[in-house]
């Protein structure tokens, strides 16, 4: 299996493949349904390749900072002085209008994003 194909993800200190093909591409309606007014809590896990000429920018910090997530890494590949894109699984935690304006912000940048989601209009609580 090719290392896009596949991230490495830790379960009970157990090593875990799983399978890219889990995820799909994000399309606008992965993109949670948004009430400003609403400000329950929810969360998304999503993929996302990061191209190479972004590995100077703080991409992911900016959906710490100016969008109010919290972001947990489950897996990462990039390398320090890599001239190849960079690999994300995230999972991403705030209001559903938080999640929604981050995930506008990625497209924007037209960073690869996948998501595990079989209904995208369905909250994680």
């Amino acid at each position: 299996m090719q290392m896009e194909d596949q991230m490495l993800t830790e379960n009970n200190n157990q090593p875990e493949i799983e399978a890219v093909n889990a995820f799909h591409p994000a399309t606008e309606s992965d993109i949670p349904k948004t009430n400003e007014d609403d400000i329950r809590p929810t969360q998304t896990r999503i993929r996302m390749r990061v191209p190479k000429e972004y590995h100077q920018e703080p991409v992911i910090s900016r959906l710490i900072s100016q969008y109010g997530l919290t972001v947990n890494v489950n897996a990462a590949l990039l390398g320090v002085n890599s001239s190849d894109d960079g690999w994300f699984d995230l999972e991403l935690h705030g209001s559903a209008s938080q999640i929604a304006s981050a995930l506008i912000y990625l497209n924007d940048l037209d960073v690869e994003i996948w998501s595990n989601s079989t209904e995208p209009d369905q909250e994680t609580w």
